[in-house]
């Protein structure tokens, strides 16, 4: 004969009966919802502030956002207007496109005005106004170092003459090296001041480092390679592939 929940509970002590279990729940349920009022009465207002902080800072950030990306765009259409101007040989108004730019643009769109206005300055035969604003691209730490290092190639070889041979060397020697992507410039205007300076054996072994570095133009490497024969310095490590490649068969070669 099957027994009672009553009877069940008798015989096994310690074990809630069904009823005991629902009642529990019931308690549980009721303390939960308890804590959670007493969460939202003391916490609920400060939590609420902080959720509308958030929403309002995520919502100035986009804000914020967009209003840059607007005027990145005016600035980037500003530039590209005046590169129009420079494809059709109105330099002046390419730099009067750009003047804004120089205060108010952004350090690439800055940096760009400024190589704009001294491509202009050039074209007026102001050359004194190109090196300064090519020093002062170069001078921003703000400028990325492409571009620094670009403009201080600009700078020294606009006013090459008139500089001490000492201080365009000390000037270029960062990027005078193998490896560096403005070798090829920098590397051929340390060498001619070299050469100005008396230092003929520094000038052909660069101008033969130059011959020989494959990463670089092959017209800038040919000069290379006269400059360095004409100083006493054998730049050419393989005759027959050069002979290749200046269209020279071996055999016509010893021919002639």
């Amino acid at each position: 004969m099957a027994r009672t929940p009553t009877e069940k509970n008798k015989d096994q002590p310690g074990t809630p009966s069904r009823e005991d279990e629902i009642l529990m729940r019931e308690i549980d349920e009721a303390v939960r919802q308890d804590d959670t009022k007493e969460f939202f009465q003391k916490f609920g207002v400060p939590l609420g502030l902080a959720i509308s902080l958030l929403l309002a800072g995520m919502f100035g950030f986009y804000f914020w956002d967009g209003r840059n990306e607007a005027a990145l765009e005016r600035q980037s259409e500003q530039i590209i207007s005046a590169l129009d101007s420079v494809d059709a040989n109105d330099f002046e108004g390419a730099s009067q496109k750009v003047d804004t730019l120089i205060d108010d643009g952004s350090i690439g769109a800055r940096s760009s005005a400024k190589f704009l206005q001294a491509a202009a300055a050039l074209e007026a035969g102001n050359r004194a106004k190109a090196v300064e604003l090519y020093a002062s691209i170069a001078a921003d730490p703000e400028t990325p170092g492409p571009l620094r290092n670009l403009a201080i190639i600009r700078e020294v070889s606009t006013n090459f003459d008139e500089r001490d041979p000492a201080d365009v060397i000390a000037k270029l020697s960062d990027l005078a090296v193998p490896g560096n992507p403005f070798f090829g410039s920098a590397g051929e205007l340390t060498a001619i001041a070299h050469l100005e300076a008396g230092n003929r054996d520094e000038a052909g072994a660069l101008f033969a480092e130059m011959a020989n570095d494959e990463a670089l133009p092959e017209t800038l490497r040919s000069r290379a390679r006269q400059m360095a024969g004409l100083l006493g310095v054998d730049a050419i490590e393989d005759v027959e592939q050069l002979l290749e490649d200046e269209g020279v068969t071996p055999a016509e070669g010893s021919a002639e």
